[in-house]
């Protein structure tokens, strides 16, 4: 199985039906989960090296073991996927929740019953139509076959689980932000401590997971942890969902070995930059990622090696940027989208974001000045981790900063000439 995670994946706009992914092994990882204790799932989850795939990276395992066990834990646990799929460029998990659905159901089962958990949901994007029609079925049936509402297979645990679609905003797709919107509330980030783990949707003990991340968990239950670890490039275990959007010439999702190289992926399955085009630089996992430039093509890309390199894996979607699209109109798209997906919440997201992006706006019409590239400098360390609520205002910072480095000849361009060069 080199592809495990998307091997199932229908190519024709449909999605497995229960008893299709039931005769390629479905809901089988979920039966032997319910032969062992939750802290030995816990355990293979944790051995596997299965990291969070919607971006941060930690590992899965750590974080449901944080989860409050025992008699004295609280009698109700929540279980979410985040399916809140919103950061530019990513398109990954949209693949996993319209072709198999059975896949993540059956890991948020596993999930769930490794932390004890009765209620779940799937936090599902807004503009996700396709997708949310079919986890409505596939959920349907898992609730006709026994898998979900009753006791499952002989066991005594049993899970709820609604699809619950966002009315939108990027926000929401960080953890505590989607917990208030569950909640029927403004969907603001929460302060941290407390953790979701431990006071999280209606103050009680809560997982989020990203939905790639999930449909690994059933594999891994299958197959074993080592097995998980040896499938990567790298001591990070598993493969990943990577894509590339720009002008390559095929612009597309892969599933490769974690610790694929940024070359081979754009090379070999991007098939390089479109005729007439040059490399300029990627954002090697998203919107909010740092540029990485030609020295890095060799880069492999997993967690701790793009991080090596000043950058972050992020989603792993990579955009690609070519030397006939400014950079600093790039930079300016990305930072008005971040900014109009601001919650408004702190101060320095809240009228930082605005004012970078119209700074922004003067390099590209013309009007922009010298001084201006030191106030955006300054903006990148103004909203810098630790200076906002939550990591939306750092995480727009990334390719603002990178840009102001790698490119600085292309800002002072559109200084000197009055106008953006790629006009």
């Amino acid at each position: 199985m080199d592809k495990p995670l998307t091997q199932h994946i229908k190519k024709d706009g449909t999605w497995l039906s229960l008893k299709e992914y039931e005769a390629v092994g479905g809901y089988q990882a979920l039966k032997k989960a319910l032969t062992l204790e939750p802290k030995e799932v816990t355990t293979i989850v944790t051995d596997s090296g299965l990291k969070g795939r919607g971006g941060a990276g930690f590992p899965t395992g750590s974080k449901w073991a944080t989860v409050p066990m025992g008699a004295d834990a609280p009698a109700i646990k929540y279980f979410i996927a985040n399916a809140d799929e919103m950061e530019p460029g990513s398109f990954k998990d949209r693949l996993l929740l319209e072709g198999n659905p059975h896949q993540l159901i059956e890991g948020i089962l596993i999930g769930a019953y490794a932390i004890q958990a009765r209620f779940s949901y799937i936090f599902l994007r807004w503009a996700y139509h396709q997708a949310a029609k079919a986890i409505t079925q596939c959920i349907q049936e898992a609730y006709e076959a026994g898998y979900l509402g009753t006791p499952i297979a002989g066991s005594d645990f049993q899970l709820n689980l609604s699809l619950h679609t966002s009315v939108g905003r990027y926000i929401c797709g960080e953890e505590t932000a989607l917990l208030n919107a569950l909640e029927g509330k403004r969907a603001n980030p929460r302060s941290k401590p407390p953790y979701p783990t431990v006071h999280g949707l209606f103050g009680k003990p809560t997982i989020v997971n990203n939905v790639e991340t999930l449909c690994n968990v059933p594999l891994i239950l299958t197959n074993g942890a080592d097995w998980f670890m040896k499938l990567s490039k790298t001591g990070e275990g598993g493969t990943k969902l990577y894509g590339a959007s720009g002008r390559v010439k095929r612009p597309g999702l892969w599933e490769l070995p974690l610790g694929t190289s940024l070359r081979e992926i754009l090379e070999e399955h991007a098939g390089g930059m479109k005729d007439g085009y040059q490399f300029k630089g990627v954002l090697p996992g998203g919107g909010s990622t740092d540029f990485l430039t030609e020295e890095h093509l060799d880069v492999p890309m997993d967690y701790k090696s793009v991080s090596a390199v000043g950058s972050r894996l992020g989603t792993g979607t990579i955009i690609v940027l070519d030397d006939k699209t400014c950079p600093v109109g790039m930079v300016r798209n990305l930072e008005q989208f971040f900014a109009q997906e601001s919650c408004g919440w702190c101060t320095p997201c809240r009228e930082g974001l605005p004012w970078t992006t119209k700074l922004l706006d003067g390099l590209e019409k013309g009007t922009g000045k010298m001084e201006d590239l030191d106030i955006l400098t300054f903006q990148t360390h103004y909203m810098a981790p630790g200076n906002t609520f939550c990591a939306l205002a750092p995480g727009a910072m990334e390719p603002l900063q990178s840009a102001l480095k790698l490119f600085k000849t292309d800002f002072d361009r559109h200084i000197h000439e009055h106008k953006c060069p790629w006009e």
